[in-house]
């Protein structure tokens, strides 16, 4: 499986912001995405943005055909689990 890792790139050099990866031999192949100045914002921008789509799905009432008890039962529903009888 693929995993991403936030970084910076300096120059020829790699900066990891989170979590680096484990390097066993000391390399690893990489894809690197160059992502748009605008699109790296902070945790206050990112949290503002998320304020304002939510209140756009309230304004417009997204969630009303949903009935929450349902869904709730749906998401919950026991399914049979491995090596166990039903």
């Amino acid at each position: 499986m693929l995993r991403t890792y936030k970084a910076l790139i300096r120059g020829s050099h790699i900066e990891w912001q989170e979590e680096a990866p484990n390097l066993e031999d000391g390399s690893v192949a990489v894809h690197i995405t160059i992502l748009q100045e605008d699109s790296i914002i902070s945790p206050a921008q990112r949290r503002q943005k998320m304020v304002e789509a939510l209140a756009k799905l309230a304004a417009i009432n997204a969630f009303a055909d949903i009935d929450p008890m349902q869904w709730q039962r749906q998401v919950r529903q026991d399914r049979s689990l491995p090596d166990r009888e039903s």
